[in-house]
């Protein structure tokens, strides 16, 4: 499982694939970066551009900012090394034929799998929780809401009840206190 990791840890993503870097695979391999860059070119119609590519300056500076470790043999380039797709690692076991070779390029297939697998399939119970916990609490509201218009329709019942009893207690006040004419004889005078 460490192997994987390892191996994981140097694929990099560069023009939207994910690649490995020659140095990187060489040191693998066991072999020198030129000695694996030699048996490419020997057998260069095997690795057409969508198996392996040539970094561009940008790409490179791109690639060594992705490292977090700063490697002086790699900082130490003197051309941009050479980038290869799953499809060109692949082809790398036919043209480099020990068994370390063999062995390596295994665990590096079964890395570009994992990988690949991680990017394209989400944790699908992830999505079905969160589409449950929003279906319940979509209904939670719903009922709060129910409850809330039903309390509303009573309460605004009970307000105009309410208002209607003050509306005819004022009136019954405005009716009592209206002015009278006293009751019994009038003084002279008033």
């Amino acid at each position: 499982m460490k192997q994987l990791e390892v191996i994981q840890s140097k694929i990099y993503d560069i023009r939207g694939q994910k690649v490995m870097i020659d140095r990187d695979l060489a040191e693998m391999y066991g072999v020198e970066t030129r000695t694996l860059n030699q048996a490419v070119k020997r057998n260069v119609d095997r690795f057409p551009e969508d198996f392996m590519f040539q970094l561009t300056d940008e790409e490179t500076q791109n690639w060594k900012s992705q490292i977090v470790i700063t490697n002086s043999v790699k900082m130490g380039m003197r051309r941009n090394p050479y980038a290869f797709t799953e499809l060109g690692v692949a082809m790398l076991s036919s043209v480099l034929n020990s068994k370390t070779a063999i062995q390596i390029n295994m665990g590096i297939m079964r890395a570009f799998v994992a990988v690949r697998q991680l990017i394209a399939l989400p944790k699908p119970d992830k999505v079905v929780e969160l589409q449950n916990e929003v279906k319940e609490l979509k209904e939670y509201i719903e009922e709060v809401f129910a409850d809330y218009n039903d309390i509303n329709d009573d309460t605004r019942m009970q307000l105009e009840l309410i208002n209607q009893t003050l509306a005819e207690l004022q009136a019954k006040k405005a009716w009592d206190e209206r002015p009278r004419n006293p009751i019994g004889f009038k003084k002279p005078g008033d």
